[in-house]
């Protein structure tokens, strides 16, 4: 294909992946007021635990706040129901440029991907309450709690989505030791250097005081770097072993000698 018929190509892709995006945050604009009433869970114990549901509660500042925030929840939420859709149209373009290996890889690591991003996501999800609650009693007693809308929407979306990110980790780790770039070897020597980064992102993610929720966090990324690891270490063996069958009987007898 030429220059002009890529463009093409991508243009109609692109349109493809805007439509479903537009059709999604319909469908989601529909159902804002249940995601908001999940999404203001913590802020209600909050609120049962100092005992005043006057002074805790979400803050809307300006005249369009309350649209803003649907917007953004529409969009959050829209971009997720067509997430099978954009994912294939980004597929479909990209697909035609691959060899056949790159092709089983690429699915192979979409396939690790995803459930491990939403694996994150969730784990994300159970610990942010007990972080709302936490950080609400550091607020000292018969002073207002009002959560700014903005801020409140931007902290939930934003650790869910760096605890997701940190759990799709281990599939870099995994596809750059089949690119050749590091060992399995390698990557097992780092383990010091993995506990000690999963234990500050850990501490970062959570509050310091709330000390199950970063020992679950960091002991969960401790156990992804390790299956990483070791699968990077299977490959390694896997690879040296067709290597050895590739080599002619009297190179093989020499390797060995």
């Amino acid at each position: 294909m030429s220059l002009g018929q890529h463009l093409i190509e991508l243009r109609k892709r692109l349109f493809i992946a805007a439509a479903a995006l537009i059709v999604g945050m319909i469908i989601a604009a529909i159902v804002t007021d249940p995601i908001i009433r999940l999404l203001t869970v913590p802020i209600d114990l909050v609120a049962e635990q100092r005992g005043d549901t006057q002074k805790v509660a979400l803050m809307f500042t300006t005249v369009a706040s309350g649209f803003d925030l649907r917007m953004r929840i529409a969009f959050a939420a829209g971009l997720l129901l067509s997430a099978p859709v954009w994912l294939w149209q980004i597929w479909a373009f990209v697909m035609p440029g691959l060899t056949r290996k790159e092709i089983r890889y690429t699915i192979g690591f979409v396939a690790a991907a995803i459930p491990l991003f939403f694996a994150g996501c969730a784990v994300g999800w159970l610990v942010m309450p007990h972080i709302i609650e936490v950080m609400a009693t550091l607020v000292p007693e018969g002073q207002a709690l009002m959560y700014q809308y903005d801020y409140y929407y931007d902290f939930i979306v934003k650790l869910l989505l760096v605890v997701g990110v940190s759990f799709v980790l281990p599939v870099f780790l995994v596809a750059l030791n089949l690119a050749g770039v590091v060992s399995g070897r390698g990557i097992l020597k780092g383990w010091r250097v993995a506990v000690l980064v999963a234990t500050i992102f850990a501490a970062i993610a959570t509050p310091a005081i709330e000390v199950f929720s970063m020992l679950l966090l960091a002991g969960i990324l401790v156990v992804l770097y390790f299956a990483a690891a070791g699968l990077a270490l299977f490959f390694d063996r896997r690879k040296s072993k067709r290597d050895a069958r590739m080599l002619p009987p009297d190179a093989a007898a020499g390797a060995g000698g």
